[in-house]
């Protein structure tokens, strides 16, 4: 009798310690998952991805082209838009052809390629972006020097109506998009592109541009498109980069 006592209660410690055993292998194993799951190897944060691109920095303060365009609009337009598309375009190279290609040529190789869409649009965006903001400058509009002068009356029959076609042609764009003055062949002309889509798809050179995507105005002008398209004509186009990109043609 006192041998069987002996041999129960030597199970009961045995299973007891089993028990035991058990659950701190299981705290172990939940602990170790833990972790494995949190690994930055596994989960890559937007700090961990390599910066390819960055954002350009403004060229002027971002209160520089008050009252036309408002710093917070500028704050949010560039600070916000711009930088996302920046860091979804890092994000979209990881691993890919595209990873020691210039925005240009993303551009021009994912166009038109119905599986690199989300490329195309974010490396456009980003692009056209910079482009933009090069197009305005504070104290701006009036008119261009001589010889992009003289191009612009060959090709609109005088610079009074190319300024009326360009205001109509970025009115009158349903939707979201860009407004371009850009040379094709021999003479210029105002090209129209919805999205994300720019000129460098088309064999076309851009001048300058307008972005009549709402969140460029609308803090600012809410549905008066027409009134920020007379505030960039009359008051924001940076003439002088124009002519930079019209003289290296």
């Amino acid at each position: 009798m006192k041998e069987e006592r002996i041999s129960l209660l030597s199970r009961r410690q045995f299973f007891k310690g089993a028990l035991c055993g058990s659950a701190f292998l299981s705290a172990e194993f939940l602990a170790l998952k833990s972790r494995l799951n949190a690994s930055p190897a596994i989960h890559l944060s937007q700090e961990q991805i390599p910066s390819i691109f960055k954002l350009p920095p403004l060229p002027y303060a971002e209160n520089a082209l008050e009252p036309y365009i408002s710093t917070k609009t500028i704050g949010f337009h560039y600070g916000k838009h711009h930088q996302a598309y920046i860091d979804n375009i890092n994000k979209l190279v990881q691993n890919t052809e595209f990873v020691k290609l210039s925005l240009e040529d993303i551009i021009k190789m994912s166009a038109g390629d119905s599986s690199k869409v989300s490329i195309f649009n974010n490396a456009a965006q980003a692009w056209n972006h910079t482009f933009y903001w090069k197009s305005m400058k504070a104290n701006g509009g009036g008119s261009p020097g001589k010889k992009l002068a003289d191009k612009i009356a060959a090709s609109f029959a005088s610079f009074d109506n190319f300024k009326k076609e360009f205001m109509e042609a970025a009115a009158t764009l349903f939707g979201s998009g860009w407004v371009w003055l850009v040379v094709e062949g021999d003479s210029l002309k105002i090209a129209k592109t919805a999205n994300a889509d720019n000129p460098l798809t088309k064999a076309q050179i851009p001048l300058l541009t307008i972005d009549v995507w709402e969140h460029a105005y609308y803090l600012d002008y809410q549905n008066r498109r027409k009134d920020y398209i007379a505030a960039f004509v009359d008051h924001l186009i940076n003439w002088d980069f124009a002519q930079e990109n019209f003289a290296k043609i």
